[in-house]
């Protein structure tokens, strides 16, 4: 069973949440805050195994206890501010999931509450474009970073991707959606998940973060 707290001052939000995950049978709300103070009461007290965090909040927002809440439980963002610097201040802050309302479906959001909850990751599109972003701002000037690219190429050959499929990971790199992939590749939306699931499989990682983390990172 997972434990989960929300944190979030509409109070119309919290009634959302509770209705997205009322049918899970492995997921239970153990308490809720309206502000970042009374969330660190909260989850310091109960130790829930996710925590569910708003950015924008009265008293203390998301950004300003992330760091200190982490360090009691696992943190999912759940919010509709997209500002780069808001996201990646969550995320380096020790927020395992970044999610944006309007960018998931409800059973995306169960998705993301166990992913997190088991160590995993969990990003909306506009997330993982900027997660994407900063690592790239890291990378080698512009000849090497096509070496670069070859050697991952080559790194993960072994994997056995199609070409399609090494085209499909390319464009999950640059933050679009299935949707926009399938667009750039002439493919239905269908087709791109069917792909996603194969290169999931190949590469042994359980969603698309895990998946571009991996592609930047293979440069041996």
């Amino acid at each position: 069973m997972i434990d989960l707290v929300v944190v979030d001052d509409n109070p119309i939000v919290r009634a959302a949440v509770r209705g997205f995950l009322a049918a899970a049978s492995d997921v239970r709300i153990v308490g809720e805050a309206s502000d970042g103070r009374e969330a660190l009461r909260l989850v310091t007290s109960l130790r829930p195994h996710v925590t569910l965090l708003d950015y924008r909040m009265p008293v203390a927002d998301g950004l300003s206890v992330v760091g200190d809440l982490s360090a009691h439980t696992r943190i999912l963002a759940l919010t509709s501010d997209t500002d780069p610097g808001t996201v990646s201040g969550m995320l380096r802050g020790g927020a395992g999931g970044y999610l944006v309302w309007g960018q998931f479906r409800p059973d995306d959001l169960l998705d993301a509450v166990r992913e997190v909850a088991a160590g995993g990751s969990w990003l909306s599109p506009t997330a993982a474009s900027v997660a994407v972003t900063a690592l790239r701002r890291h990378e080698p000037p512009p000849d090497d970073t096509r070496d670069r690219d070859l050697a991952r190429r080559s790194a993960l050959r072994r994997y056995g991707l199609s070409r399609r499929e090494q085209e499909v990971l390319d464009l999950l790199g640059t933050g679009l959606t299935n949707a926009a992939i399938g667009r750039r590749l002439g493919l239905t939306e269908k087709t791109v998940k069917n792909h996603l699931n194969h290169v999931f499989a190949k590469l042994g990682v359980q969603n698309r973060t895990e998946a571009v983390l991996l592609w930047l990172n293979h440069d041996h």
